[in-house]
């Protein structure tokens, strides 16, 4: 009767714990924390993620499939700092996985990990635009930013599936190894980049800027979130021809009419620049997305 009560416990603490050859399951809220999650995760985790590369990450239709995926995940890996507010907690609610709600071992917030740019100062109210209270969440754009977050998942993957903690950190100091080597192929494209007057749509280009050295004279946004208003188009037709910017970067969901409008008025160039892995057909990876917006900008203000 002992031997058969030993059993059926130890049976049961089996049950419970881990596979040494499951997989972890790893969720992640954009296209670009899916990526780089794949390259350090490699065969030992499943990865998924919930908005595509041609969408605004702000405005994401919380789909119930999105909930069974994140009910069976292990890990939950989003970019924070309010980016998902309006979607992540109807999600998060709905699939009642405590490992990966805030405090669970499977919550990455990667803002974490980042040093944050344009955070406000004092209160913050709607008169100020669509301003996110905690900083400017658009720190993939800057590809340093790219290696904290592998460094950033390697750690957490490693801590949840310690098994495999050398081949996380072998592939990510590959990952870094083939970023390196990236730099040094876009390094002329920074060259003529640097300094060049451009402007922007949205503050989203900040981290952008902040790595490849363009010069943002306006935005085409008054406040984030706030369409331009006549007065101000007429500010920024005249910073343009001030500055000689030749180029109004601005990302492919956002509607160009306004744009164009501008480019009519001072023959500047209106450059749609995917965000995200996934926002053109054909960029399939991180490093492939910084490399062609590198190129795609290099070539506008040459």
């Amino acid at each position: 009767m002992i031997r058969r009560s030993l059993m059926l416990l130890l049976g049961g603490v089996l049950a419970l714990a881990p596979r040494a050859d499951a997989q972890l399951k790893v969720v992640t809220s954009t296209t670009d924390l899916y990526d780089i999650a794949r390259e350090v995760g490699g065969n030992k985790i499943t990865a998924t993620h919930i908005g595509e590369g041609y969408q605004d990450p702000h405005f994401i239709e919380a789909k119930p499939s999105f909930v069974l995926q994140l009910r069976n995940a292990d890990v939950w890996a989003f970019v924070g700092l309010d980016l998902e507010i309006g979607w992540m907690p109807l999600l998060l609610d709905g699939a009642r996985n405590p490992k990966i709600r805030q405090g669970g071992s499977g919550y990455v917030d990667c803002s974490t990990a980042i040093k944050i740019l344009d955070t406000p100062q004092g209160n913050v109210d709607r008169s100020m635009g669509d301003v996110h209270p905690l900083g400017n969440p658009h720190y993939w754009l800057d590809p340093e930013n790219g290696r904290r977050i592998a460094r950033l998942f390697k750690t957490r993957f490693a801590q949840l599936d310690p098994a495999n903690e050398d081949t996380y950190d072998k592939n990510e100091k590959a990952y870094e190894a083939r970023l390196n080597a990236a730099e040094k192929g876009w390094a002329a494209d920074l060259a003529s980049i640097k300094g060049k007057p451009v402007v922007a749509w949205h503050t989203s280009w900040r981290y952008f800027a902040e790595y490849n050295g363009m010069n943002i004279v306006a935005f085409m946004e008054p406040k984030p979130g706030v369409p331009p208003s006549p007065s101000h188009l007429y500010e920024v037709i005249q910073t343009v021809k001030r500055t000689g910017a030749k180029a109004i970067v601005m990302e492919p969901f956002y509607d160009r009419k306004v744009a164009d409008l501008v480019a009519k008025q001072t023959g500047i160039k209106v450059l749609m620049l995917p965000p995200s892995v996934g926002g053109v057909k054909g960029i399939d990876d991180y490093i492939q997305l910084m490399q062609y917006d590198m190129a795609q900008l290099a070539a506008a203000v040459r």
